[in-house]
């Protein structure tokens, strides 16, 4: 479900600030929440505001280029300087930095060891690991790279890369010479052979691994999406089991699967 974008904090800090463009600023996040041209009428009404009062902001707004109404319709969208807005900040996110505070937040509230992965030329690979509180025996630091297959975090990555990338990454872990965590005896596996268990990943939102490849030790891992809707990052909890909660709607999998929507909508992802 789409999400209004979070309108400006109200802040009675002492800073001078101009409120018929706070007033206006529902206008233009009702375009981004409908990703569509609306009437004026439809427009207002997502706004929370009446027609009379949303078109003088409309006029303003569409002489500075934040939003265009079309000459046959009538319709609004948003307009070309709003899109040059949105182009140059998508190149300025980095999906990682972004990523840090919320993990940050997510760890202190679960309490259990949290890492992040990209897709490196190995396969995933680990690039940032906040460790829980408690000690926990487990073989996995930044640089480590996870097998695709075997590890919760690589299974995020087989089930969310295009089938072909993905493909491309199972075949070549047999015969990698890299250090891989949790790789099986050296085996070529299809695609095929496993598409049914990264579809039921799919549907839980999430991929899971009990005891495997490390036992005693449980990991829930999620995706995290850019604005082309391409997986950029893995967020993997793990933890002792019994300690650590592995049920699919959990007390580790609810927080962990918003995180990773909150790190996405911050990347321009929407769905």
């Amino acid at each position: 479900m789409k999400t209004c974008p979070t309108p400006p904090a109200r802040a009675t800090d002492g800073r001078r600030s101009i409120q018929s463009v706070e007033v206006g600023f529902p206008l233009l996040a009702a375009l981004v929440d409908a990703g569509k041209p609306l009437t004026l009428r439809d427009l207002a009404s997502a706004a929370g505001m009446t027609s009379a009062k949303a078109h003088p902001y409309l006029v303003s707004f569409t002489r500075v280029g934040l939003v265009q109404q079309d000459s046959a319709t009538g319709q609004y969208e948003l307009g070309p300087f709003a899109l040059q807005m949105g182009l140059v900040s998508l190149q300025r996110l980095d999906p990682v930095r972004v990523a840090m505070p919320e993990v940050a937040a997510l760890q202190a509230t679960i309490g259990h060891t949290l890492g992040i992965a990209v897709l490196g030329s190995h396969g995933p690979t680990m690039i940032h690991m906040t460790e829980a509180s408690y000690p926990v025996h487990v073989n996995m630091r930044k640089g480590t790279v996870m097998s695709m297959l075997h590890t919760a975090t690589g299974l995020v990555f087989a089930a969310w890369l295009p089938p072909k990338v993905a493909e491309h990454y199972i075949s070549r872990e047999a015969g990698d010479t890299a250090v891989i965590a949790g790789r099986q005896p050296p085996r070529k596996v299809a695609y095929a052979e496993v598409e049914a268990q990264l579809a039921d990943i799919r549907v839980h939102g999430m991929a899971r691994a009990l005891g495997n490849p490390l036992p005693g030790v449980d990991a829930l891992s999620v995706p995290v999406f850019d604005s082309t809707g391409t997986v950029v990052l893995a967020l993997t909890a793990l933890g002792p089991t019994g300690l650590f909660d592995s049920q699919w709607n959990g007390a580790i999998a609810k927080p962990l699967l918003e995180c990773a929507r909150e790190i996405s909508r911050k990347l321009g992802y929407r769905k």
